[in-house]
């Protein structure tokens, strides 16, 4: 169980990170992309980030690709806005979550 310092600094990732997406120049990420989820391990080492595209899984994917690349200015700047002695590594994740919720949504209409 993750400690409340824990908790609360995958929060204040969770914020900077969406707001570092958006000035993102890369044009292999989606400007729809969401965060579903940030795991920070106990020590703070290493963070997983979850992310879901609206477009769909494969665009997800795609946007990984371009966050791995650019991984480097994205750890320095959560460092620098956060001002943390040492930056998690940041492990990107593509998820289905939007896409699922939005099939369910789908059916739900088709029912109603």
């Amino acid at each position: 169980m993750a400690s409340f310092k824990t908790a609360r600094l995958g929060e204040d990732i969770r914020r900077e990170l969406t707001d570092i997406f958006r000035d993102l120049k890369d044009p292999r990420v989606d400007p729809m992309l969401s965060i579903v989820k940030v795991d920070l391990s106990g020590d703070q080492s290493s963070c997983k980030v979850y992310v879901s595209s609206v477009s769909g899984l494969e665009r997800a994917k795609e946007s990984v690709k371009g966050l791995a690349s650019g991984a480097g200015y994205i750890r320095r700047e959560l460092c620098q806005r956060l001002k943390m002695r040492r930056s998690p590594e940041l492990h990107f994740i593509a998820d289905a979550s939007i896409e699922h919720g939005a099939q369910i949504a789908r059916k739900l209409e088709e029912i109603l």
